[in-house]
């Protein structure tokens, strides 16, 4: 396919789907189609984004209610991989009764000073931070290209008390230097493994 033909495409389905699908999204499932059928894939491609844009709108009006959860859905999703399955299992449960509920309670805070018009805007960043690395994910304004929220986990070792996972977050209100807590999880007295492993 012509560079030009391809950069076209990324361009049209990322403004049809609100962010979405990215082009990165899209190369890999490029990639995957060039084992099957070839031809058949700006098609199929093409339609999906379609229907993602259109399962937003109910009469022809935006539906926040829905964009929302499924913000909501991602951001959980990316807690996920960030945590690895070395450490998912141990603070699943704890994550989902006691932080969980913070996050969706930030996510929806910060989205009610936008209007409709901005809130279409909002994207969830789509890889985590691994290693030592304390990035969960950033929602940003796809169109300005600028992080409005930043979710992050610090592993905390108070003395004599273990390692604790301390979660905030950060607004671009002040430049993101206030931390804005959502809860800590106990690990254990041994060191946790890295993230993401």
């Amino acid at each position: 396919m012509n560079k030009w033909l391809r950069k076209s495409l990324f361009v049209t389905i990322s403004i049809l789907t609100f962010g979405l699908v990215t082009p990165s999204q899209l190369i890999n499932q490029v990639n995957a189609s060039k084992i099957n059928d070839r031809d058949g894939f700006e098609t199929q491609a093409i339609d999906r984004s379609f229907d993602q844009a259109d399962s937003y709108l109910i009469e022809n009006e935006f539906n926040r209610e829905k964009f929302m959860q499924d913000l909501i859905k991602q951001a959980e999703i990316q807690s996920y991989q960030k945590f690895g399955t070395r450490i998912k299992p141990v603070i699943e449960n704890e994550f989902k009764e006691i932080i969980l509920p913070n996050i969706e309670k930030a996510i929806e805070e910060t989205a009610s000073q936008f209007p409709n018009d901005g809130v279409k805007n909002l994207t969830i960043t789509e890889q985590p931070g691994a290693g030592l690395s304390e990035k969960i994910f950033n929602i940003k304004d796809s169109i300005l290209g600028k992080d409005i929220i930043r979710f992050h986990v610090r592993r905390d070792n108070p003395p004599q008390s273990g390692y604790w996972f301390n979660f905030h977050y950060h607004t671009y209100h002040d430049d993101f230097h206030t931390h804005h807590e959502l809860g800590s999880i106990y690990w254990d007295k041994n060191t946790p493994p890295k993230w993401m492993s």
